[in-house]
């Protein structure tokens, strides 16, 4: 016989798990897109075209802006999940103020993703 809330526990429990899994991934995430993104203005201010061509640095930012596009799209996932295990409405206020500046920052980085597009 299962105790009282022992699924409930083991079910909020897995969540979280779930949860800072997805954490851990963005980490990845950023700092792969961090490390490439360096090695790329590095590479492009060592063979800077004499005519002081830009069109590599905005390639970089672009790719990098997608990146942290996606990775607070994960982030908005894992606080979605947290919320969803113990929802207070201090933790519902909370989610709702994450979200919405995380989804103002996306907003930002999809404009500026948008405008600098290299036309893949």
């Amino acid at each position: 016989m299962v105790p009282s809330g022992g699924v409930e526990e083991e079910v909020k429990a897995v969540t979280l798990i779930v949860a800072s899994a997805i954490e851990v991934g963005v980490v990845l995430i950023i700092a792969f897109a961090s490390a490439e993104a360096f090695v790329r203005a590095l590479v492009s201010l060592w063979s800077r075209d004499p005519s002081g061509n830009q069109l590599g640095l905005s390639v970089i930012r672009w790719r990098l802006a997608k990146w942290f596009s996606l990775a607070l799209e994960f982030l908005i996932g894992a606080d979605i999940l947290r919320t969803a295990v113990a929802p207070s409405w201090t933790d519902i206020g909370q989610l709702a103020a994450i979200v919405i500046l995380r989804t103002l920052i996306e907003y930002t980085l999809a404009r500026d993703i948008k405008e600098n597009s290299p036309g893949e």
